[in-house]
């Protein structure tokens, strides 16, 4: 267990995200069976490194909720952690994509019938 505390991964953290990520499973990620296993391990690790940020950066200080925020992480998996980027350095404006000024024909596809 001290092993694992010393590589950054607190096991109760984990844990809980790890059952936000499960709940929030779709009909459709659990018939892929890659997409199942990565979004439970994106929402455990999620859980497991962003809540220790989400404390600080909210001045959380109520013991065990953690254990909460953790599940919260793990549930929102990676939307989580879009919404803390946008919350720490501001939203970043996307570039429209630039539109071709190509023309196109279309083929007479009408022929007239004798």
């Amino acid at each position: 267990m001290q092993y694992l505390k010393n590589i950054g991964i607190d096991v109760g953290l984990l844990t809980s995200g790890l059952f936000g990520a499960i709940l929030l499973l779709s009909k459709n990620a659990a018939e892929d069976l890659r997409t199942t296993i990565l979004s439970l391990i994106g929402g455990a690790a999620s859980a497991n490194y962003m809540t220790p940020i989400i404390l600080d950066l909210f001045k959380i200080n109520t013991p065990n909720a953690n254990y909460g925020i953790a599940f919260l992480l793990g549930f929102l998996g990676l939307k989580g952690v879009e919404l803390v980027t946008e919350k720490m350095f501001g939203k970043q404006q996307k570039e429209e994509p630039k539109s071709s000024k190509r023309k196109t024909t279309r083929k007479n596809t009408n022929k007239k019938m004798r």
